[in-house]
């Protein structure tokens, strides 16, 4: 079993999602039961899966946790480029936030990698 407030994935996701919460925070009002809500919840995905993965008995039950916590990360960069293209978010987020979740996704990747099951 793994301290999950020990992960450096988990540190990084959890600033990560910190700054999709602020940068939303800037997009059109009426997006907020839209886009915001869906880019919001899916940040919140990624260190969440990776703490309740840490609670799993097995490597093989975290792994699968962290498969998930890299979904997320995929489901992210389809809604940043969606909301780049409807405007909402300027090119220089837009390359931070990609930038910013695939270090999570490598380091996630290597991560489960390491394990072993």
């Amino acid at each position: 079993m793994h301290r999950f407030k020990d992960l450096e994935i988990w540190k990084k996701s959890r600033k990560f999602c910190q700054e999709v919460y602020t940068i939303t925070s800037s997009f059109p009002s009426e997006e907020k039961f839209g886009i915001i809500n869906q880019l919001r919840r899916a940040s919140v995905s990624i260190p969440s899966n990776i703490a309740e993965g840490c609670s799993r008995k097995s490597n093989k039950e975290f792994s699968r946790f962290l498969e998930i916590a890299i979904g997320s990360c995929y489901e992210i960069e389809t809604q940043i480029l969606i909301s780049n293209d409807l405007g909402f978010l300027q090119d220089d987020d837009l390359q931070v936030l990609q930038s910013r979740l695939l270090e999570i996704i490598k380091m996630t990747s290597k991560f489960k990698t390491n394990l072993t099951i």
